[in-house]
């Protein structure tokens, strides 16, 4: 049985069959898992700076230790789990960065280590990583020549 809708029926009908989205409850969880993340990343940043590291030791030393808890968090398979619930929550963060590295590659290992693993690992952060250098080259050559 077939049915021909117009234009205007059709999206009547898929905004009648489409489930509304609960907003106020995502950005809330947004919000308080991205929140969290940072938090655990304000405690390894006390506790490296407890223990007599510079500033800039600090600041590495806290970014590796984040990216390893993400990428340890997707290869439990933990991380995907409380994405779910926390949406762009968990993306922001530099957590969210090892997520988008570490799930491509566990997705595809099973193609091999280097046209699977290796060719697909940058998937999904690719894009992220030419067009954030991109902007951060153009960014320095206005600033150069904008002068300080």
């Amino acid at each position: 049985m077939e049915q021909n809708f117009t234009q205007k029926e059709y999206q009547k009908y898929v905004q009648k069959k489409s489930p509304n989205s609960p907003i106020i409850k995502n950005v809330i969880m947004a919000f308080v898992i991205g929140g969290l993340i940072c938090v655990v990343g304000q405690i390894i940043s006390n506790y490296f700076k407890s223990r007599g590291l510079s500033t800039e030791d600090v600041a590495g030393a806290t970014a590796i230790s984040m990216i390893f808890l993400g990428a340890l968090l997707t290869g439990l398979d933990i991380y995907d789990g409380l994405a779910k619930y926390a949406g762009a929550g968990t993306i922001v963060p530099i957590t969210g960065f090892a997520n988008a590295i570490v799930s491509p590659a566990m997705e595809f290992k099973s193609e091999g280590y280097v046209l699977g693993m290796g060719a697909k690992m940058f998937v999904i952060a690719g894009p992220v990583l030419v067009y954030g250098i991109t902007a951060s080259v153009v960014v320095g050559i206005i600033f150069f020549l904008v002068g300080n």
